[in-house]
């Protein structure tokens, strides 16, 4: 099947970028993004592209490169969903609050009304492509509404999960570790519709970096990969607490253990704990799935690395305020970063959010300074989780655009996010400007201690 155009639902971090990388490098073939968020689709239309909504190092230029000519972002979800020959979908699948599966299970109505909204429109045949991450099986719910609700159209489902890591997605995506497809192999129109997005890939991907399996491996490999990395962040979080009741170094620890070839390096970094859209969500999936099959021990096994990651974030605020001697009330706090890692403005899941909440409840005033994150999101991330109301939010916290405003007069810096401009600020400027004594608490391994103590900080680093 020759594909000339493509739509994909969903214009948030995964499909924005995937389709901007596909528009640019597959000129032949029209790809149309939509979302029914208008804000969001005017921001992607931006004649600045330095205003679109997903902060990607290189995503600006791509976007500008591709769109007007072979990239598209509208509103008309019905109108794209016609003309396509390929429908990825790519929207939000939360963690459920409501229900069966309550705090585990992946929330699908997004999926199912859009698998509605394609059966209705549809008119000739489509393939389309599961591209937000999923529990296993949801492939056969998908082909269920698309076979009995449509009008005669043969669909064929693919699984194409996305693994990207934020601050990184160009590359993620330019240059793939793997490309994972899975699709109904056992039949021809299955082979021929999995060989379609191989095609699609192959103008930039390698053949070796193309893996294609049957579609309930693909939708399960997602959520086994999230859960293997989150298992090593949790695990060295872990021995991060060890080591400073014992007197050893984290940093020494990690990477005596990451120089083993049979482990790596990769996510051993001691930090605050892991955020961000998927880690947390798809552990939680992966565990009710678990105890759906009645694997209590599997769940209780992988629930564990999420129990650790929240006795992390709570550690990390509570030794802000034993070192404040025992009290946070009246006193300026800044944070530096808000996002859950650099380079990116996602903010889902920031261990910054609960660290900030824990010492507003301890009547804290925090500043905060990120360098991506809006004023608006920051306000919207702690209304979100509802311990206060929103003018209490504005009254306890305030927002900058300067990180040494955000220092100024402060009891104590808390570095929550990694971003490299942090490391080239004035820091004795930095302590100068703060009341003494003065305390830099360092969540992400950021700042070498001994300058700092040179300095005059007293600096708390995680694990030693």
């Amino acid at each position: 099947m020759k594909v000339k155009n493509i739509c994909c639902i969903g214009a948030g971090y995964v499909g924005g970028p995937t389709m901007a990388v596909i528009a640019q490098r597959c000129p032949e073939i029209t790809v149309t993004v939509v979302d029914i968020n208008e804000k969001r689709i005017a921001a992607w239309n931006d004649t600045d592209v330095n205003n679109i909504p997903i902060y990607e190092p290189g995503l600006a230029e791509i976007v500008e490169e591709a769109r007007d000519r072979n990239l598209f972002f509208s509103t008309d979800v019905d109108g794209a969903i016609d003309k396509a020959d390929m429908i990825f979908i790519s929207v939000n699948t939360p963690t459920k609050t409501y229900g069966i599966g309550k705090g585990m299970a992946a929330d699908l109505k997004y999926i199912e009304l859009c698998a509605r909204q394609i059966a209705r429109v549809a008119t000739n045949d489509k393939i389309v492509v599961e591209k937000s991450t999923l529990p296993v099986r949801t492939a056969q719910a998908l082909k269920n509404i698309l076979d009995n609700t449509g009008n005669g159209v043969n669909f064929q489902i693919l699984s194409n999960p996305e693994f990207l890591a934020e601050g990184t997605a160009v590359t993620d995506l330019l240059a793939p570790d793997r490309v994972l497809i899975g699709g109904d192999i056992d039949t021809e129109k299955g082979k021929k519709a999995v060989q379609t997005l191989v095609d699609i890939y192959g103008h930039w991907v390698k053949p070796e970096h193309i893996l294609t399996t049957n579609v309930w491996s693909s939708e399960l490999s997602k959520l086994t990969a999230n859960a293997f990395l989150a298992q090593r962040v949790s695990s060295i979080n872990a021995m991060s607490e060890l080591c400073e009741a014992t007197g050893a170094d984290v940093n020494e620890v990690s990477k005596a253990v990451g120089m083993d070839t049979r482990i790596g390096p990769k996510f051993l970094q001691a930090s605050v704990g892991f955020g961000g859209s998927c880690f947390q969500k798809d552990i939680l999936n992966l565990v009710y799935i678990a105890k759906s099959f009645g694997l209590n021990q599997v769940a209780d096994y992988w629930e564990q690395v999420i129990l650790l990651n929240d006795h992390q974030k709570r550690r990390f605020a509570a030794n802000i305020v034993k070192t404040l001697f025992n009290t946070v009330s009246g006193k300026k706090i800044a944070m530096l970063g808000w996002a859950f890692k650099k380079d990116t403005n996602d903010t889902r899941e920031a261990a910054s959010i609960y660290v900030a909440d824990y010492l507003l409840n301890e009547q804290a005033e925090i500043v905060v300074y990120d360098p991506k994150v809006t004023e608006e999101q920051i306000y919207a991330d702690l209304d979100y989780l509802g311990t206060r109301s929103s003018e209490e939010n504005r009254k306890l916290i305030t927002v900058v655009n300067d990180p040494e405003v955000a220092c100024s007069e402060s009891h104590a810096v808390a570095v929550m996010t990694e971003w490299d401009e942090f490391l080239e600020l004035n820091w004795e400027k930095i302590y100068e400007s703060m009341l003494k004594p003065a305390f830099l608490f360092d969540g992400r391994r950021l700042l070498n201690k001994k300058d700092m103590e040179d300095l005059g900080f007293k600096l708390y680093t995680i694990g030693n």
